[in-house]
């Protein structure tokens, strides 16, 4: 009965969550719920583009635009890069170590971790995510209402990929910039 009923949320949270997969007009978007990522992964350069989800995750995006906002990720490293699994960002240090000092009480929610989704990075403690969060790689159902899901990539998923593995990488990726989209000069026309 238990395998029955988690199979039915499962149904029910796919049916009910925002179709990320399909495609988006981007000049029919409010601008502040989305964020604009350029990448540097090595052999090459993209741009990612992020939906928030401020409906499931609320307090995690505020939290999210002011770091980015305040150009905190600019320049950060992806730290940890794990095959078919995530790529993992955030930490100033750029070891895993670290964060931007301020925790962030978790929302955990019925979002499924499927390939693309952004989820907030914590250690053991429910409300010790702070600012690292990572990409998901694929579908990782042992993270499901764990972490907190904020987010998916809705277009550059293909740059994500590149992102060179390790923890940490030789070379890793990094973030060159993120910002929110209502920032972004002339959004969505001049995208990459």
């Amino acid at each position: 009965m238990k395998k029955l009923f988690t199979a039915l949320a499962f149904l029910t949270t796919l049916i009910t969550a925002p179709a990320f997969a399909q495609a988006i007009d981007l000049n029919k978007v409010d601008p502040e719920n989305y964020l604009v990522m350029d990448l540097d992964y090595i052999t090459g350069q993209g741009q990612v583009i992020i939906r928030m989800t401020p409906d499931i995750a609320p307090n995690h995006i505020i939290r999210i635009k002011e770091l980015v906002r305040q150009k905190f990720y600019d320049g950060i490293v992806f730290h940890r890069v794990v095959e078919g699994f995530m790529a993992q960002t955030g930490d100033p240090k750029g070891d895993g170590t670290g964060g931007s000092g301020q925790n962030i009480e978790a929302e955990f929610n019925r979002m499924p971790h499927v390939r693309g989704t952004l989820s907030m990075a914590r250690a053991n403690e429910e409300n010790s995510a702070d600012s690292q969060f990572f990409i998901c790689f694929d579908r990782a159902p042992d993270l499901d209402e764990k972490y907190t899901v904020w987010g998916r990539v809705v277009r550059g998923m293909d740059h994500v990929d590149m992102i060179p593995l390790g923890v940490p990488a030789e070379n890793p990726g990094k973030i060159i910039k993120l910002r929110v989209a209502a920032d972004v000069d002339g959004w969505p026309n001049n995208l990459k």
